[in-house]
């Protein structure tokens, strides 16, 4: 069986681990003003729009989905002869409409494919599962990372899908914004009052910035630390303590929204990698989505893993 995966480009892998597992992407535009961009998972672009085009602005900007019309054109153009089974795994259902968008295109490509595979010379099902991956940004990672290997080791669809919604409520994804004020006038557009106007003013006049944790289809602040660098430590730190734990996939994702060399020269990761390598456990990293450097701001970092629950403390 031909087995295919699809991601929203929310999800913070690399362009060439996109490329080399053929993974399909649902497109997020971000649009603001009169200007747009459709994230395709180009971090040259990404940035470079972001740097240019949104700037101050950014927290004004709003992410589309594709809507479930287009979902439903872009599977019976693309992936109903090309696969027999589809994955799709989405940002957590709570932050955006790709779930639900998705799930209800579903039903409509369940009823229309079967003329489309007969002309194409395949009369068998096509089948399609959408699952929620409850987290966001680098804590998508390993869900598809997982099914990746899945899909490599000869499994069934039904057996990824298990394998998929067993991972879900496992998977951690935390960030930690440099711009606190910007995450309030972030929060605000969106209704979130999370970040308060207090705590933005006391948070940028101290250097606080909280740790955020995306677990289980909520967004949460779980802990603050003192300046942006000193908090990129300690959640580099809590990663390798969890790899050293034990991680449900091996794998550790990280995402940065700005250049990775930058993030690269931060406290804290040279140890991660260290014990990344000690453990077997890979290292993936990626410039941070469009729809990420909106919600997290620009120069913030995301950190994601998948193990069994825990007890945060930071």
């Amino acid at each position: 069986m031909r087995i295919g995966l699809v991601v929203d480009s929310a999800c913070d892998l690399p362009a060439d681990f996109l490329r080399a597992h053929a993974i399909t992407l649902l497109p997020i535009s971000v649009r603001s003003d009169l200007v747009s961009f459709e994230d395709r998972r180009d971090p040259d672009a990404t940035l470079r729009f972001f740097r240019e085009q949104l700037g101050d602005r950014a927290h004004h900007a709003e992410s589309e989905p594709l809507g479930v019309a287009q979902v439903h054109e872009l599977f019976l153009r693309e992936l109903v002869t090309r696969y027999d089974a589809v994955i799709v795994l989405t940002i957590t259902a709570s932050r955006s409409k790709i779930y639900e968008n998705t799930l209800k295109a579903s039903f409509s490509i369940l009823k229309d494919y079967r003329p489309i595979r007969r002309a194409a010379g395949y009369d068998t099902p096509f089948q399609l599962r959408v699952i929620d991956s409850q987290t966001l940004f680098a804590g998508q990672v390993p869900g598809a990372w997982e099914a990746v290997r899945m899909i490599g080791s000869g499994a069934s669809a039904a057996q990824i899908r298990e394998r998929m919604e067993f991972l879900a409520p496992q998977s951690y994804g935390y960030f930690l914004p440099r711009d606190l004020y910007y995450l309030r006038a972030r929060a605000q557009k969106r209704g979130d009052r999370s970040v308060g106007w207090f705590s933005a003013t006391l948070g940028s006049a101290l250097d606080i910035k909280p740790v955020v944790r995306g677990w289980r289809k909520t967004t949460e602040p779980v802990g603050k630390v003192r300046g942006f660098e000193h908090g990129a430590e300690v959640l580099f730190t809590h990663a390798a303590e969890r790899v050293r734990a034990g991680l449900l996939v091996p794998v550790v994702g990280l995402s940065y929204g700005g250049e990775l060399d930058v993030m690269r020269a931060l406290p804290g990761y040279q140890d991660l990698c260290n014990t990344c390598d000690e453990h077997g456990v890979q290292l993936i990293e990626s410039v941070m989505s469009m729809t990420a450097m909106v919600n997290v701001g620009a120069e913030g970092l995301t950190v994601g893993f998948a193990c069994v629950e825990y007890e945060a403390r930071f």
